[in-house]
């Protein structure tokens, strides 16, 4: 999500991608704004102010703060699942990789997504559930697609963890392991530790597919 300002003066974009810009600039202002501030004490003019967008603009690209959280929680959580599914893609290529293997590395591109940009994690794990029912929803889809790129390592195994329907269980248990655990190191200030989680989850999920 860029948020570069447009220059000053004649520039020759196009309408469109002006309000593209400035829509981008919003959004990248909202997720700084509340993830230093707090959602519920962040306010329109805190996101102005930081976006360097007019209020008229605003009001013609968002409804409101919660328009406009919305938009910026759905935009970074597309981008999160987005380079976890590319991550899956190259884990799928590799036949030599073991379904913890691909777990593994699918886990560590999420950790080290959420490491590298600490307002993305606050908003994406923490503030999201103050921004009302809306964001709730965002929040529990991205964890479903979350549970399906959990579930599609183990594509094909008959164990406990996998892609049909009788396994799905077992990909929210540790989606939910893995959710917990991000949830409150990103709350407590932690988000640089994120990445030492990588070991013991892939321990967790050893013991969940262990075959009896």
């Amino acid at each position: 999500m860029s948020g570069r300002a447009l220059p000053r003066g004649p520039h020759g974009l196009s309408r469109e991608e002006v309000e593209l810009s400035q829509r981008a600039r919003l959004l990248q202002a909202a997720t700084e704004t509340v993830a230093e501030l707090g959602y519920v004490k962040t306010t329109v003019a805190d996101i102005l102010a930081r976006a360097g967008v007019s209020r008229a603009t605003f009001y013609q690209l968002f409804s409101d703060k919660e328009d406009c959280f919305n938009a910026a929680y759905r935009e970074n959580a597309e981008l999160v699942a987005a380079v976890m599914a590319a991550e899956l893609e190259n884990v799928r290529a590799s036949t030599d990789l073991s379904p913890l293997a691909r777990l593994d590395r699918v886990l560590d591109v999420y950790l080290s997504a959420l490491r590298s940009a600490p307002a993305l994690a606050r908003v994406f794990l923490v503030e999201v559930y103050a921004a009302g029912p809306a964001a709730i929803e965002q929040r529990r889809a991205s964890l479903e697609r979350f549970t399906d790129i959990v579930a599609e390592t183990h594509r094909g195994e008959r164990g406990v963890l996998g892609t049909k329907a009788t396994q799905r269980f077992a990909a929210h248990a540790f989606v939910g392991a893995v959710s917990s655990l991000v949830t409150n190191a990103v709350a407590a200030g932690d988000a640089d530790e994120l990445p030492s989680l990588r070991a013991p989850l892939i321990r967790l999920a050893a013991q969940i597919t262990r075959k009896s």
